[in-house]
Parts: C-alpha cells; sequence; structure tokens
C-alpha cells in the first residue's frame, strides 16, 4: 500500500523515531502503525514510545461525590478548542451535567443523554443547543459511576484534565485520597501485576525476547533475561509495585499493607486519551469564533 506523509508524521510523534526510519517500519508492516511500532520495538531503532500515542482533544473531566453514601462520578465532555472549553458556558453545563449523573447514580453514557436536564429538555438537547452557542461540536464522551462498599471512596481532580475515583477496602479518606493522587500522577494500567490482561504480557514478552535474541547470549541467559525484563514491566503499570509518589521508598503495595488496606478498583480520566485530534489552522478558528460572535 502507498504509504503518506500523514502515516509517517503520525509514526514519528509517537516513536521519535527519524523520518526515514518510520517510512521503512511502515512498508514493512503494510501501513499498519501498531504493528510498526512492535517490529520498531523489535529492531531496537525506536527512540521513545510516547504513551499518549495520539494527540489530546480538548474538553474536560468532571468529578462529582456523594461522600456520605460513597458514589462518585467521573465524566468526560470534549470540544473541539481549548478556547470553548475554558468558556464558562461549556464548564457550566459540564458540572452541571456531572451533578446530575450523580444524583441519578448513572454510569451509563446513553442512560445520562436521555435524563431530563431541566423541566423542558434532556441532557441531550441542552447539548446541541450549546454546540449552537459556541460554534464547534461538543461531545459527551465517557462517564463511570464507581461505588466504594467496604472503605472510603477517593476522589481527585487534577485541574480539569485528569480525574481519578478509587474504592478502597479498609484505611481511611486520607489514604483513599492519597491512592487518587497517586494514580492520576503515575496512571498505572491495573492494580496488581495479576491483573494485566493477558495479550498484553504475551506481546511484551515477544518484545523483550526478540530483543534479547539480538544480544547473541546462550538460550538459557536469553530466558532469564526477558523473565526478569517481564517482571519489572508488570511491576511498574500496576499500581501496588508502584513508588509511591509521597514515599519513593516505599512501593504502593507497602503502604497499604501497613494501613491494613486494599484498593479495589480505581477508574482514571484524561481528557482526550485515545483520540485524533483534527489538523486545524489557530488563525481560522479563531476567526470562526469571531464570527460566531458577531452573528
Amino acid at each position: 500500500m502507498d504509504i503518506t506523509a500523514a502515516m509517517v508524521k503520525e509514526l514519528r510523534q509517537r516513536t521519535g523515531a527519524g523520518m526515514m526510519e518510520c517510512k521503512k517500519a511502515l512498508v514493512q508492516n503494510d501501513g499498519d502503525i501498531e504493528t510498526a511500532i512492535d517490529w520498531m520495538r523489535k529492531e531496537g531503532v525506536m527512540k521513545a514510545e510516547k504513551k499518549s500515542g495520539r494527540v489530546a482533544a480538548e474538553g474536560a473531566v468532571c468529578l462529582a461525590v456523594d461522600e456520605n453514601s460513597a458514589i462518585g462520578i467521573l465524566l468526560e465532555i470534549n470540544s473541539e478548542t481549548d478556547f470553548v472549553a475554558n468558556g464558562e458556558q461549556f464548564q457550566t453545563f459540564a458540572k452541571a451535567v456531572a451533578q446530575l449523573s450523580l444524583s441519578e447514580k448513572v454510569g451509563d453514557l446513553e442512560v445520562l443523554k436521555n435524563l431530563l436536564f431541566d423541566a423542558s429538555s434532556t441532557v441531550e438537547q441542552q447539548r446541541k443547543e450549546l454546540v449552537a452557542k459556541v460554534g464547534e461540536n461538543i461531545a459527551l464522551r465517557r462517564v463511570v459511576c464507581v461505588r466504594s462498599e467496604h472503605g472510603p471512596l477517593g476522589a481527585y481532580l487534577h485541574g480539569r484534565r485528569i480525574g481519578v475515583l478509587v474504592a478502597m477496602k479498609g484505611g481511611d479518606q486520607e489514604l483513599a485520597k492519597d491512592m487518587a493522587m497517586h494514580i492520576a500522577a503515575s496512571s498505572p494500567l491495573c492494580v496488581s501485576p495479576e491483573d494485566v490482561p493477558e495479550e498484553l504480557v504475551a506481546r511484551e514478552k515477544e518484545i523483550f525476547l526478540s530483543q534479547a535474541q539480538s544480544s547473541g547470549k546462550p538460550q538459557n541467559i536469553i530466558d532469564k533475561m526477558v523473565e526478569g525484563r517481564l517482571r519489572k514491566f508488570l511491576v511498574e503499570i500496576s499500581l501496588v509495585g508502584q513508588s509511591f509518589v509521597k514515599d519513593p521508598d516505599q512501593s504502593v503495595g507497602d503502604v497499604l499493607k501497613t494501613a491494613g488496606a486494599e484498593v479495589e478498583q480505581f477508574v482514571r480520566f484524561e481528557v482526550g486519551e485515545g483520540i485524533e485530534k483534527r489538523e486545524s489552522d489557530f488563525a481560522a478558528e479563531v476567526m470562526a469564533q469571531v464570527h460566531v460572535r458577531q452573528d
């Protein structure tokens, strides 16, 4: 297939590798970017794999919590530009929808869209009205409702871009908040190494094996190298294995064990993760906003 400049550009953004290296990787893998990344890692030509992957869309993560019943809501609402996301109309709408979701204990996006926002309109109708007012698309992307059954609910909102909810078993409110802050900062994939999906483990093991085989060492040494790298990888992406942000000399698992507590569940939202923002002309965006306000 034809390898376009846009494909090469995206791969460069995601890997930090040179243009020719990216083009070669795409040619070798029929233009499949994900497969090309794995191929580059195996070949050892990648400078850095950017975890974010794609350019973030704009918008906000909203947090609403009922501490008495230990129930929390995380909601992500997206806009096309940061200009609109910072606006009062957008923020007022986003916060109101999050509070409505909490009051109705709704963690399903389609149900939320059809809830009555006021006496005469649904959330979806209000969204469409806001689109007409601000002149760009507004999207309710995702919502989750978390209830902590056996302990405090940890909640943390970093600005309007990252939100975390943590359901604890045991521990106190301060520990729950610390766990939420740690998750916001360190972005673990799951609670423990045992929770890592098997397909991800297999993928990383294959990559580590390919890298180790290029060393020319005996097979028994290669097996030990792969085992050690895989063990380190699983520890680094799991919550309990990470160094605690408030005390790096301890792991999160050690902190929880000392407190006689466990993390049963956590959810972390970051604005725009996994969304590729369209290429746009910033000056044109500004002029479009000016025209909307003049009309």
